[in-house]
């Protein structure tokens, strides 16, 4: 197989790869077809573009340290302290620039520092993120990580001024050639190795924080290859590139925001549910029962509380193991989700013990469910066979507060399980 013939299968293979070097040609395409040496000129409005872009980047600064102290991974600590740079250099940078509207529009100048500073520096710290997360990618000590991170990247926009200074200037400015601004195209080429890295990598993490950092990189490519088409000071291909570039910022802030949102919600799920059986956890169950308790006082309607043991956990655990004891814990938890309905609270009360809260539900319909429990956990065919016995409490016949209701029940579950010998399969209620 031949060189060219490698690179068709590679793009077959990598559909993204088709966006990113669509957006490169139609950016470049554009940009050149913008270049005049009568442009926008305005540097109020470039003001305007860069202090927007260094507010957008702060807030995904701060959104991308939420993730790191949630998460502990190393690429959010690294963008975190980039963006904290990058937008303060931009926030600062944009009131320095409205002393341009008494300057000559159709000159031609190199770059402004934090232009060049701010996209070599995001685009080296795309790509180092990529690296690190390969090699190293949680963090062990958030806090020391945190101060040691700032510490490298105000190094490194230290070395980046400076080198920025030291260039000869027909290395960053290029009147009427090809590429008038080719300094641009060194972040370019950058973006295009993390454009191509992060693609990869939604192999495997498919987030919407990943998503926004793959296209994030693309627009930032097709940024940077658009001031590389820049003739004059503040001319449209330039103003063009501020736009990319506050478009990528801003699906930064999207994507990271989105993910902390879903991040938050799976905190708060775990919060409320039980790490074994998926069911409602003790924390949970006590605020559904005061729930209704509150309700029944306003609508004057009972509602039920139903407590299950499992049968024998003990002689499982000691026969079996606990991995089958616990598998056993698992499936009395099914037979509960699946049978029960959507308004009822179905919680696993601790160690072999699970409740199931029924709103607006009397004495007898909560016998019926506990029966058709039971007996659902009896049917059940796998091994080893499983039973649970049951007792049940009613608000406000059986008691006024929670205590009451779990005492009542817990004692209609042990009068049940001495009255009656359990035999193998079957169920018991009270």
């Amino acid at each position: 197989m031949n060189k060219t013939e490698r690179i068709r299968v590679f793009l077959k293979a990598q559909p993204g790869m088709w966006l990113i070097l669509g957006a490169a040609f139609c950016i470049l395409g554009l940009a050149w077809w913008l270049r005049s040496p009568s442009g926008i000129h305005n540097p109020l409005l470039y003001s305007q573009l860069e202090i927007t872009s260094g507010i957008l980047a702060l807030t995904f600064a701060a959104a991308a340290v939420v993730r790191f102290r949630g998460t502990n991974e190393r690429l959010p600590l690294i963008l975190t302290c980039g963006f904290l740079i990058i937008g303060a250099t931009l926030v600062g940078a944009s009131f320095g620039f409205l002393h341009l509207f008494g300057l000559n529009p159709g000159s031609s100048l190199p770059d402004p520092l934090p232009w060049v500073v701010g996209r070599t520096l995001l685009a080296v710290l795309l790509v180092a993120s990529l690296v690190v997360e390969r090699r190293f990618p949680t963090s062990h000590s958030t806090g020391r990580e945190i101060a040691l991170a700032l510490v490298v990247v105000m190094l490194l926009t230290s070395m980046l001024s400076a080198a920025h200074k030291l260039l000869p200037a027909d290395l960053t400015l290029s009147p009427n050639g090809i590429f008038p601004r080719p300094g641009n195209l060194v972040p370019a080429g950058l973006f295009l190795v993390a454009a191509i890295g992060f693609h990869r990598r939604l192999r495997q993490s498919s987030s919407p924080f990943d998503f926004s950092l793959y296209f994030s990189a693309v627009l930032n490519l097709a940024c940077s290859l658009a001031a590389s088409e820049s003739d004059f000071r503040l001319d449209r291909p330039f103003v063009l590139a501020e736009v990319l570039q506050l478009a990528s910022y801003g699906v930064l802030v999207g994507g990271a925001l989105l993910d902390n949102v879903r991040l938050l919600e799976k905190v708060r799920h775990l919060a409320v549910s039980d790490s074994l059986t998926g069911l409602a956890n003790y924390r949970r169950l006590l605020d559904a029962v005061e729930s209704e308790i509150q309700r029944s006082d306003r609508t004057g309607r009972r509602f039920a509380l139903i407590l299950f043991d499992l049968d024998r956990l003990k002689k499982i655990n000691d026969r079996y193991g606990h991995l089958v004891g616990s598998r056993a814990l698992c499936r009395v938890a099914d037979v509960l989700r699946v049978h029960c309905r959507a308004i009822d609270t179905a919680a696993r009360y601790g160690g072999d013990e699970f409740v199931l809260v029924l709103p607006e539900t009397d004495l007898a319909a909560a016998r019926e469910v506990a029966n058709r429990i039971c007996e659902r956990v009896a049917s059940d065919e796998n091994d080893p066979s499983i039973s649970v016995s049951a007792g049940v409490a009613v608000y406000p016949d059986d008691g006024p507060s929670v205590e009451t209701l779990f005492e009542v029940a817990d004692r209609a579950l042990y009068d049940s399980k001495r009255r009656v010998r359990i035999p193998r399969n079957a169920p018991s209620y009270y």
